[in-house]
């Protein structure tokens, strides 16, 4: 057992490119079921093709295989992209138009089917192309793709429009399952309810509203894996719930994150028996005023409400309480394309004077016939961070003598009242899953189907066509700057407040995972394994 065990180590170094020095002290053991707790109800749907929530991913990703995905060893990279179905990450030809990618043998589905290249053709067709009536949220990812084609069933290649480096991280994102093409050719709407893909794990039962169950796929075509025999995932959506089955051990993790006294109160319970991880998280709160509502269609009061909150002093007081804690831009800190504080400080809303700032947030107000303004905000009924952010910045706008109140709405009345513009200013957030920054900040693009600031702004969209199509890094990101300037500080579209702050306690016997700036990424589960 010792000499497979080491055989499998080798095996498993080799797959994730993990250092076989490092694996030499934790041999991955075979066997048990990992029970975990999902903070959802349960998904709207299994479809990852038509889903932007966690719960779907947490749910069903054990079951799929997708053509990349970032290094499940190195899941922190904003480059680091390695091969699931293909054989070898290609180089671009024909100018950086053309990706060929060769597609692995003996892949199965859990029908016991063969997947070919027509499969993975198939399933980007229902992402870049939807048939009528049929969602796709990451349709605006693939404005760059021009055909996708699969010559034969061991070859898929991607012809774009133009070059640019948004490509292969966008064909990492987490939601990009491969699907049965037969299916989705009878029914481009059965995942919706249904789940057959080619991954790890089979399904092994679904109790709505209660648990997701799989077990181990032994036909899977990573050798080796997966080491566990199975995973309990149980919808627990009390975080008081979550807390206590953690504690008690009726789970091992929620791979979403808690809030920093959560860690505290485990750690504390617990010691050596909880381990914990943290990382800034590709989520970023901000406050998009509603453009329709005067005075918010002045861009003098969209300024003066971001000039008066102190971001360099308000964040390290939140994160003792909230799971937030960076302050940064619209691109995701320790990105190449980020601000640094330096650049950060030239954007109204980010001086170290928080008295100057304030004086001229004041000052704008005035111009505008804008003193003393009373309006609403509309925030979502979530404690983290929302609640925590609105509370901190209504307490921002009352020193330059803003009266604001709160309305506070369940998930499903708060975007349906963005949706109808029913809001002056509404706090929300941007979550992407792998870290790139020249999609991520599609968010902000007065075309952007989930953009309910109700705005049109030509320029802002020249700019970022502009940076989709530069590929020479220096330029990109001279680009970028000229962007978030515009949208933070010129318009000030957007006001974006702080970086949010993952942090995951799990039982210390679980080995194998790494966090993520994504609570999307690193979640088919294949690398886990069980130290008991």
């Amino acid at each position: 057992m010792e000499a497979r065990a080491a055989i499998l180590a080798v095996s498993f170094a080799l797959l994730t490119g993990a250092p076989l020095a490092a694996m030499a002290e934790e041999i991955p053991k075979n066997g048990g079921t990992l029970n975990y707790v999902i903070p959802a109800d349960a998904p709207p749907s299994f479809d990852a093709h038509r889903e932007t929530t966690f719960a779907t991913i947490h749910s069903a990703a054990p079951f799929y295989s997708v053509l990349i995905r970032v290094d499940p060893n190195n899941p922190s990279s904003t480059t680091d992209f390695v091969c699931d179905l293909c054989t070898a990450m290609p180089q671009p030809t024909d100018d950086g138009k053309t990706y060929t990618f060769k597609i692995r043998s003996g892949v199965k589905f859990h029908d016991g089917s063969p997947l070919t290249a027509a499969d993975v053709a198939a399933s980007w067709e229902h992402i870049i192309h939807p048939p009528e009536g049929v969602l796709s949220p990451r349709e605006s990812h693939y404005v760059m793709v021009d055909t996708v084609e699969a010559p034969d069933p061991k070859t898929v290649v991607f012809h774009l429009k133009f070059a640019t480096s948004a490509f292969l991280p966008a064909l990492a994102d987490p939601y990009s399952w491969v699907y049965k093409k037969e299916i989705l050719d009878k029914d481009p709407r059965w995942y919706e309810k249904n789940i057959m893909g080619s991954g790890p794990f089979k399904l092994a039962s679904y109790d709505i509203g209660q648990s997701i169950k799989g077990i181990k796929n032994t036909d899977y075509y990573h050798e080796g894996l997966p080491f566990l025999d199975g995973f309990s995932a149980i919808y627990a959506p009390k975080q008081a719930v979550r807390v206590d089955a953690i504690r008690s051990d009726r789970a091992a993790i929620e791979f979403r994150g808690f809030p920093p006294s959560v860690r505290d109160e485990l750690v504390g319970a617990l010691g050596d028996k909880i381990t914990v991880q943290e990382s800034d998280w590709n989520c970023g709160s901000f406050i998009e005023p509603n453009h329709k509502k005067r005075p918010f269609d002045d861009p003098r009061v969209r300024r003066a409400l971001t000039l008066a909150i102190d971001r360099w002093h308000g964040a390290p007081q939140l994160a003792k309480i909230a799971n937030v804690h960076t302050v940064g831009g619209i691109v995701f800190p320790g990105s190449p394309l980020a601000a640094s504080n330096e650049e950060l400080e030239n954007l109204a809303g980010f001086w170290s004077d928080i008295d100057k700032s304030r004086a001229e947030a004041k000052c704008l107000l005035k111009e505008a016939g804008a003193e003393g303004i009373s309006f609403e905000l509309l925030n979502r009924n979530v404690d983290q961070p929302y609640k925590y952010n609105a509370t901190w910045v209504i307490d921002e706008w009352s020193k330059i003598g803003l009266h604001v109140t709160q309305r506070v709405l369940p998930t499903g009345p708060w975007f349906e009242a963005m949706r109808q513009g029913n809001f002056d200013v509404v706090l929300a957030g941007n979550c992407q899953s792998v870290v790139n920054p020249l999609l991520d900040v599609q968010r902000y693009l007065p075309n952007y189907a989930a953009n309910y600031g109700q705005f049109d702004d030509q320029p802002e969209l020249a700019l970022y066509g502009a940076m989709l199509r530069e590929t020479d890094p220096a330029k990109q990101r001279a680009l970028m700057r000229a962007f978030e300037k515009h949208v933070l500080d010129d318009q000030a579209h957007e006001i974006f407040l702080l970086w949010w702050y993952r942090i995951v306690p799990y039982r210390s016997y679980v080995k194998g995972w790494k966090i993520s700036p994504s609570h999307y990424l690193n979640q088919d589960l294949a690398t886990v394994w069980l130290d008991k």
